[in-house]
């Protein structure tokens, strides 16, 4: 019978590639990770508001996540939390470890015993780590990646994790994404200051499903952003908003069924009808739907206009 030794346990085993960073120009902080194994996100990424950024992997032990936040949140800047928790972890020479502070500070660790090709590369508020890697090219490409990459703080991590798989990634494969990122700012609940937190669990291609996953998210924020301005009565820049999330995620009918239903609220129908005939063509269950909005006070146009707009469901 097999048996497992009981000094270098079998799970978990979060061999893997990931980049911790705090984004200069909006203090936000966040993680990315890939591996070829299942729901990496739930084990390796781990941040807080105004506190830090943390990967916990390689013989990942899950407690450096919580605990390293909670001792950068009480005021150890991340080389002294990182520290701590090595100093009383007797397998800290299986572990790979990075932290980030609010203030971009950065310590990382890797550990002798991390299986090869491991390493890791800090820069200016950020460091990337491997191990279990086909190559000992990934991390440096990640680093590169990162560091040239433009756009927004999700695409730049997204543009790192891309980079490392380029370069030959995880040895045994590609299995889970995920992206965690919290604002730069803490306002104190949790909910409203994470930003973004996407998980692909298991598939083929994790890090596509992922970049998918960051432009469907970004759609959706635009529509956020469409629906205050609506609660502000700037409904120009709520249409504005609205029409930029339909061009970002063309394929989710969700986003222009409400363009639609905002543009007849506001008395321009000739504007929502070819929206409307198109999603119904699409998936007639729109034109159901539309028909609960009244009852239920999420649409205000009259009973003409809502007839007007259901006779296109033919």
């Amino acid at each position: 019978m097999k048996t497992i030794s009981p000094i270098l346990p079998r799970f978990p085993l979060a061999n893997t590639f990931s980049i911790v960073a705090r984004d200069p120009q909006t203090g936000c902080l966040g993680v990315a990770v890939q591996s070829h194994w299942f729901s990496v996100g739930a084990t390796v990424a781990w941040a807080e508001a105004e506190v830090g950024a943390v990967a916990t992997q390689a013989l990942g032990e899950v407690s450096y996540g919580p605990l390293g936040l909670a001792l950068m949140k009480a005021g150890k800047p991340a080389a002294e939390a990182l520290h701590a928790l090595l100093s009383t972890d007797d397998r800290r020479e299986l572990r790979q470890v990075a932290m980030v502070d609010a203030q971009g500070r950065v310590a990382t660790h890797t550990g002798t015993h991390c299986m090869a090709d491991a390493g890791q590369e800090v820069g200016e508020s950020f460091s990337v780590q491997a191990n279990m890697m086909a190559t000992p090219e990934v991390w440096p490409a990640m680093a590169a990646a990162y560091r040239q990459a433009q756009g927004d703080f999700a695409g730049r991590l997204v543009s790192a994790l891309e980079a490392g798989q380029a370069a030959g990634g995880d040895i045994r494969g590609q299995q889970s994404a995920a992206i965690l990122i919290v604002a730069g700012t803490s306002t104190g609940r949790p909910w409203v200051d994470t930003l973004m937190e996407l998980r692909v669990e298991d598939h083929p291609s994790p890090i596509q499903e992922l970049k998918r996953l960051v432009q469907i998210h970004r759609a959706y924020q635009l529509m956020n952003l469409g629906d205050e301005y609506l609660g502000k009565e700037e409904t120009e820049k709520a249409l504005e908003a609205y029409a930029g999330a339909a061009r970002l995620a063309p394929e989710m009918g969700e986003i222009p069924f409400w363009h639609a239903v905002t543009l007849a609220d506001m008395g321009r129908l000739e504007e929502a009808l070819p929206i409307f005939k198109e999603l119904f063509t699409a998936n007639p269950n729109w034109a159901r739907l539309l028909q609960r909005l009244p009852p239920a006070g999420m649409m205000h146009a009259d009973q003409q206009t809502i007839q007007r707009i259901l006779g296109l469901n033919g």
